[in-house]
């Protein structure tokens, strides 16, 4: 006899959290983890700090469901802004600077590039779709929303107009909607 696991349309599982279901919980972490950990792992490049702000983000998500709004995007595309902002939080913050000055210079050099064996933008399946893109727009989206840079600090970054760059961000955004939408 095999044990049959719910399976839930995102309607069903939005209406479960929003009734503060812990199936419905138990049901988003066990399908969404993997992805929103890639991400914070991807961003912070420490597995520990990583399975902290994970823990972080699900009782964000938990906390702050009822400001959840179907009708401005899908429950994932939330979820990921959540992490995203979690995880600038994190590298914006005073413990992360002090713990990147006290990191020996052999973990230093180690953990820069992606040479410390860290999932890429792969683990989370996004690497397809960022390959689609111009490389310059790529870049302006690593820059932008795995770096946390602003658009002014990638505008001095770069060496290109503020203008530049709030056009190709906002053109790589464009097509990549529509490669998510095409991706479904």
């Amino acid at each position: 006899m095999s044990l049959q696991l719910p399976s839930y349309t995102e309607e069903e599982l939005v209406a479960l959290l929003q009734s503060r279901s812990e199936a419905g919980f138990s049901y988003l972490y066990d399908h969404y983890a993997a992805a929103l950990y890639g991400l914070l792992l991807h961003m912070s490049g420490q597995p520990e700090a990583a399975n902290d702000l994970l823990q972080e983000v699900f009782v964000k998500i938990w906390n702050h469901f009822d400001r959840y709004d179907p009708a401005m995007g899908r429950l994932y595309t939330w979820m990921i802004q959540i992490t995203r902002n979690t995880a600038l939080d994190y590298l914006k913050s005073k413990h992360y600077r002090n713990s990147l000055q006290n990191q020996p210079l052999s973990a230093a050099v180690s953990n820069s590039g992606n040479q410390s064996g860290l999932p890429t933008t792969d683990y989370i399946g996004l690497n397809k779709l960022l390959d689609q893109l111009d490389t310059d727009k790529k870049q302006l989206i690593d820059l932008a929303y795995f770096k946390g840079y602003t658009q002014d600090e990638i505008s001095r970054h770069l060496g290109i107009p503020l203008g530049t760059v709030k056009t190709r961000l906002r053109a790589a955004f464009v097509i990549l909607r529509k490669l998510l939408k095409d991706y479904r």
